[in-house]
């Protein structure tokens, strides 16, 4: 089977795609961490998800090229639609560990490109956090997060840009405090400001190109009017890229509150009957489930971040090895349920990623 553009000198196509279309110097400092096996890798991964969909058989050559770790459950603040914030979580809290972080790591490395160090918390609130991002860069991994910046203290700023972390995604849905609390509850938009200007500083000063340092506005009702003024914040800061997210709600079918009245940032419709509906057309297709997944902070293998309870807990770090869980017949049954029908399967009912590896 032909896979589609996916020769090792173009592979800057595929990283690309996987990681949100990223500036040319993010997807060539990407491009600088790839080898033979991480290519060869990403090459089986894809040969596999296209057998599989052609097939409607799950088929699973190689390792995952990306994955989202969890450093905490933990966080400050109280965000409306999110577990974490609302302290509405059915699963134990906690932190991840340096050491079993460590031994993930090694098992994987070799063959990782991405490691992204977020799914729920603030993961900042782990004490051993910019040590786990040392190690995996060190380990030839690009490495990214997502924060809340109240914790980006001029220590922890020069920490961050020292500890090479590749991207950090600074969360900031609005340019006044009262706009900014209104999602962000309990936050500070003073703190995030100044947290921005501890890491561009650091970064001048010990002359680093990293983090790459993207602000990111999650458009909701309360905000969008704020749209332009985030973009003028973000050029008079001098971050790298100011980022527009569409939000994720769980109760939208009779409306939302936070639900934007432009639709253009919005993941839901209005339909003629007044009701609500996602935009994203449901394939039973799901490259996330050949290509990631998530680990939680005491090592349960989940299959994506909609998985916020982790709920659909495909394998157990603490008893068997990733390769174990990532191969065996749990992983492919999800793999299988996908393929048949994801309508039937509830954290792909608000999914609102897109279903291609290509466009």
């Amino acid at each position: 089977m032909r896979v589609p553009d996916l020769p090792g000198t173009r592979s800057l196509q595929v990283i690309s795609y996987l990681y949100g279309l990223m500036s040319l110097a993010e997807n060539w400092r990407i491009i600088r961490k790839l080898n033979f096996q991480k290519i060869s890798n990403a090459i089986a991964v894809t040969q596999s998800y296209y057998a599989s969909k052609r097939r409607k058989v799950p088929h699973m050559k190689g390792f995952p090229v990306s994955i989202s770790v969890e450093p905490t459950t933990s966080c400050n603040l109280r965000c409306p639609e999110c577990p974490s914030g609302l302290r509405q979580f059915t699963r134990p809290t906690g932190m991840l560990s340096v050491p079993f972080f460590q031994k993930m790591i090694d098992e994987l490395h070799e063959k990782l490109i991405y490691l992204t160090f977020y799914f729920q918390g603030e993961p900042y609130l782990n004490p051993g956090f910019l040590e786990m991002v040392s190690y995996a860069s060190n380990k030839g991994v690009y490495t990214s997060t997502s924060t809340n910046a109240h914790y980006l203290n001029d220590d922890n700023a020069r920490k961050t840009v020292e500890s090479k972390l590749d991207r950090i995604i600074i969360s900031i849905d609005g340019t006044t405090q009262e706009t900014y609390e209104q999602y962000r509850v309990g936050g500070d938009l003073q703190k995030v400001i100044e947290g921005t200007g501890n890491i561009l500083k650091w970064k001048k000063q010990l002359r680093c190109k990293t983090p790459y340092v993207v602000f990111q506005f999650l458009v909701v009702r309360p905000n969008e009017h704020q749209i332009n003024d985030i973009k003028r914040l973000g050029k008079e800061l001098g971050v790298d890229e100011v980022k527009l997210k569409t939000a994720q709600v769980y109760e939208y079918e009779q409306g939302n509150d936070l639900i934007p009245i432009n639709e253009t940032y919005s993941r839901y419709k209005k339909e003629a009957d007044g009701r609500y509906s996602i935009k994203n057309a449901l394939l039973n297709q799901c490259w996330r489930m050949w290509s990631s997944c998530v680990i939680t902070w005491d090592g349960l293998v989940v299959p994506c971040c909609f998985d916020k309870d982790a709920t659909h807990r495909l394998g157990d770090l603490k008893q068997k090895s990733f390769a174990e869980i990532w191969h065996d017949s749990t992983y492919n049954t999800f793999r299988q349920a996908v393929l048949k029908s994801r309508q039937e399967i509830d954290i792909c009912r608000n999914c609102s990623e897109g279903t291609e590896v290509w466009k």
